[in-house]
């Protein structure tokens, strides 16, 4: 619905044809996929997003950040190279609204595969600061340290969900999503 027209569009020769590959055939059925004479890339979704990392030659670091791959390209000499675009449309629709992200403050609530995306791609922009919470306290600690390995000059904070003193609040849980939702975070 999305590609197919846009390369329509654009007159490049290219088709996004959806399969499906159950979560136990699905770390041999990659490899062979890109067998094929006419692949250049795939895009990945759940239940495979994490899985497909260590069937990679090549992640980039946003992936890496991420802890997960939703797209994979066929380089020229074989090698599968994959990043994490997730937390790309986020940031842009963030951007198309007039906010200005290098050297912001932000507070993720939410560490998960949304989160962790988001996060990924802010640090990528260059804010200076990101504050993360998530109730599970090892998958935030795990993306506050990938995201000092990678970003050293990023400052991370971690622990508390107070929104305060930040300019950009992300709320990448699903509270909120019902109306009578509690927010992860006091707003006031």
């Amino acid at each position: 619905m999305i590609y197919n027209p846009y390369f329509e569009k654009h007159k490049i020769d290219a088709v996004v044809v959806p399969m499906g590959c159950k979560a136990e055939d699905y770390a041999q059925f990659l490899p062979l996929v890109f067998r094929l004479s006419n692949i250049h890339g795939a895009l990945i979704t759940m239940p495979h997003k994490v899985t497909t990392i260590g069937l990679l030659d090549e992640v980039m670091i946003t992936a890496k950040i991420a802890g997960s791959c939703n797209a994979v390209r066929l380089s020229p000499d074989g090698r599968l190279i994959g990043d994490m675009f997730d937390g790309e449309g986020f940031v842009r629709g963030v951007v198309r609204k007039g906010r200005v992200l290098k050297d912001a403050r932000v507070f993720v609530a939410g560490c998960g595969g949304v989160g962790s995306a988001i996060a990924a791609s802010l640090a990528k922009t260059g804010v200076s600061f990101i504050r993360l919470y998530d109730a599970y306290t090892p998958i935030m600690q795990g993306l506050a340290d990938r995201l000092k390995t990678h970003y050293p000059a990023l400052t991370v904070e971690v622990g508390h969900n107070d929104p305060a003193g930040v300019d950009l609040v992300v709320n990448a849980t699903p509270l909120g999503m019902k109306e009578d939702d509690p927010l992860p975070m006091d707003v006031s």
